[in-house]
């Protein structure tokens, strides 16, 4: 009876180290799979800690509107200023619930003279002039005071606007187009303001929370490299069922296997090609094949 040593063939060899290879891509897309839960998750946790936390006040979140610590974001702060509705501006290709818009952001100025961007909310595209929303709700005059969330200042877009929009909340740009120094770090998605205007933008959601399919497509990779040396494993155990079997046919026929099934049975192409010794009496399966043929069957 043979034994595993074909396994140290070239080719078998080969066969696992493809095997090896496949399963350690798959290890590292894993990985990357769960590198990618893990940031999912962390941001879960630091939306679910500050977005309906504690109310911070201006004075001790100040430092996050000239640049924001990662792990503020969505806190909620609170100020207490006049809005400088002159100098509002839309932001425009702005997605809501897989609808296109526009955003609405009007500086606030402080009691202190510090200046910030309050993002008002989303409105829809408009029917009456292309490119703009038909209404622009308008805050309330005087002081009032805001609740607003913390959000990071965006990337700067290569494309234009038209005159009274931005193509991106990218802060410079604003502060660009304005005679007074704003707070370009960060700005602020509104929560609540007093008094309420009478009209208001429509409220941004909740950030999402679903951490997505990223553990089980880990779970799937990391199956797909096991399933690699489980493949291999039973191309072997097929192997060495197959040696045995040609070695035993071979006992009978007293025909050397290389000769009665070619070498590498298991997968040469003249496996099922049986050779018979001249001269040798045919087997009860030939015979009965012959009897079979004669007949027309």
């Amino acid at each position: 009876m043979k034994t595993y040593k074909f396994l140290f063939s070239s080719r078998w060899l080969g066969y696992f180290a493809m095997a090896l290879v496949f399963a350690i891509a798959c290890v590292a897309l894993g990985n990357w799979q769960m590198n990618r839960r893990n940031a999912v998750v962390e941001n879960i946790n630091k939306i679910q800690q500050n977005y309906s936390g504690t109310v911070e006040d201006y004075a001790d979140a100040a430092t996050n509107f000239d640049a924001l610590d990662p792990a503020k974001e969505w806190t909620q702060v609170r100020l207490q200023g006049t809005y400088q509705t002159a100098d509002e501006r839309i932001v425009r290709n702005r997605p809501l619930n897989g609808a296109a818009g526009y955003e609405v952001l009007v500086p606030l100025t402080l009691e202190n003279g510090d200046t910030v961007i309050i993002d008002r909310g989303w409105l829809p595209i408009g029917n009456k002039v292309p490119g703009h929303p038909d209404t622009v709700p308008q805050p309330g005059a005087g002081v009032v005071t805001v609740v607003a969330r913390l959000k990071p200042a965006e990337p700067q877009l290569n494309r234009g606007a038209p005159e009274g929009q931005l193509a991106s909340i990218e802060l410079n740009d604003y502060a660009a187009q304005l005679n007074y120094p704003i707070k370009t770090g960060a700005y602020g998605q509104l929560a609540s303001e007093t008094p309420a205007a009478a009209s208001n933008p429509v409220p941004f959601p909740a950030p999402s929370i679903d951490e997505g399919s990223h553990l089980s497509y880990a779970l799937q990779w990391i199956a797909f490299g096991i399933l690699a040396f489980v493949g291999f494993g039973y191309a072997a155990r097929m192997q060495r069922r197959n040696d045995d079997y040609d070695a035993l046919e071979a006992a009978e026929s007293g025909v050397p296997a290389e000769e009665l099934y070619g070498r590498g049975s298991a997968f040469h192409p003249r496996r099922h090609q049986k050779v018979r010794k001249p001269g040798a009496r045919p087997t009860a399966e030939e015979a009965e094949d012959a009897l079979l043929d004669s007949q027309g069957f």
